[in-house]
């Protein structure tokens, strides 16, 4: 992938091990780093002064000067009118190898923009690493954009082992948060994302070929936005959701159109608020291509009728997951699955229906009500095997059997009665 162009001979290790200590470093150690206050730049945080120019002022001198550290905003509301944007520039301030960005615990950016543009937006035309955002409340009035916007483009540009965590982006008129670009290895942790306009959060590649990857989201919230909970774009697919809740979204709870590598223990609760009635509902996971899911579940009393609608053409595992509904979404089921005939669908443990969508047969083993569930036609990539032999069942119902790959429907013997 382009972003390994980053990694060169023995660089390469060094940049290994230290992304393992960037995975484990506490809040605690990252506020130790060159911190200075936003306060000692005029910011006053009683939720009625403009703090807009002081929290500029504080972000070009701490976070984009020459020597970036960690700007601490310290408890309070702080009103903005415009975006505050963190611009970090190569020729400016070279690369950032150490923890830079905003410790802001107890803080509220409020937002009084009326433009559409975002709120808090990061900009790198250089290599950051460890970046941080932690502690700090955005809250919106609706009329502007992304609370929360974070980009990187162009050839030898990225942002990688960063870290989102402890931030709420409430109530903003565009995305709660969006990630774009050569953003990877980073993670987000314990983030609620809730009644924003757009997506809860919206992650993908920059139209410029900007590759966003392995970014890893645990214990976060998308709930009550009017789009999407979640939405990888541009082909993005290398996200992994961790004990991530997504529910009453206006649309899915996650869209994953090109595929994602892993959700595990995730729920999907009553999305689709945006549809007049359950007949128009949908799932809440909706997924092309390949995906892997362990101990997912999904539950609705209104207009969310699966936990998965998907297009497979790779591969779709499903280990654990349940799927359940009353009231309006009484038939909830597991999944309502299409694809190419070549498609691997295994599901293992499952509680709740597979809905028949003409797409590959499934791979059940465990589900309720039998044992195992094999594919049964004579091309089938779940066809039953018996060491060298193989079992189907025909057009006309009747059970056969060949030594080898059968050619057509009717190859082979017909056993039994």
């Amino acid at each position: 992938m382009k972003r390994r162009e980053l990694f060169r001979g023995a660089s390469a290790l060094a940049v290994g091990a230290a992304a393992g200590a960037g995975f484990v470093a506490s809040p605690s150690r990252a506020s130790r780093a060159a911190a200075r206050s936003a306060a000692e730049f005029g910011a006053v945080g009683d939720g009625r002064t403009d703090d807009t120019d002081a929290l500029q002022a504080a972000l070009d001198a701490v976070v984009a000067g020459s020597n970036p550290g960690i700007l601490t905003i310290p408890p309070g509301i702080y009103r903005v009118s415009r975006t505050l944007r963190i611009d970090l520039d190569r020729k400016r301030i070279g690369t950032i190898t150490r923890f830079a960005g905003i410790s802001a615990y107890g803080a509220q950016i409020r937002s009084s923009i009326r433009d559409g543009s975002d709120v808090l937006s990061i900009d790198s035309r250089t290599v950051a690493r460890f970046l941080l955002i932690e502690g700090l409340e955005i809250r919106g009035r609706g009329a502007e954009g992304a609370g929360l916007a974070l980009h990187c483009d162009g050839r030898g540009h990225y942002i990688y082992n960063s870290s989102i965590r402890d931030v709420m982006v409430e109530g903003c008129g565009g995305d709660g948060c969006r990630m774009v670009g050569n953003i990877f290895e980073s993670q987000i942790f314990n983030a609620y994302f809730r009644d924003n306009g757009g997506n809860g959060m919206t992650m993908g590649h920059a139209k410029g070929g900007g590759i966003l990857s392995a970014i890893h989201v645990f214990g976060c919230v998308f709930g009550g936005n009017k789009g999407h909970g979640a939405i990888l774009i541009r082909k993005a697919n290398d996200v992994s959701f961790h004990g991530c809740y997504f529910l009453l979204n206006g649309s899915f709870g996650l869209v994953a159109g090109n595929g994602c590598t892993l959700l595990s223990h995730c729920g999907f609760e009553n999305n689709h608020q945006g549809k007049k009635s359950a007949a128009t509902g949908n799932a809440g996971l909706s997924i092309n291509v390949f995906g892997t899911l362990i101990g997912c579940t999904a539950y609705s009393i209104f207009k969310q009728k699966h936990l998965v609608r998907g297009y497979i053409t790779n591969h779709l595992v499903m280990i654990g997951c349940t799927a359940a509904g009353d009231r309006q979404a009484k038939g909830a089921t597991l999944a309502r699955l299409r694809g190419k005939d070549s498609a691997k669908i295994t599901v293992i443990g499952c509680r709740g229906a597979i809905e028949d969508a003409g797409g590959p047969e499934p791979l059940e083993i465990g589900q309720t009500g039998f044992g195992a569930r094999f594919g049964a036609g004579w091309n089938s990539p779940n066809q039953v095997r018996l060491g060298d032999y193989r079992l189907w069942v025909d057009g006309n119902g009747d059970l056969r059997m060949k030594q080898g790959a059968p050619n057509d429907d009717t190859d082979g013997r017909k056993i039994g009665a």
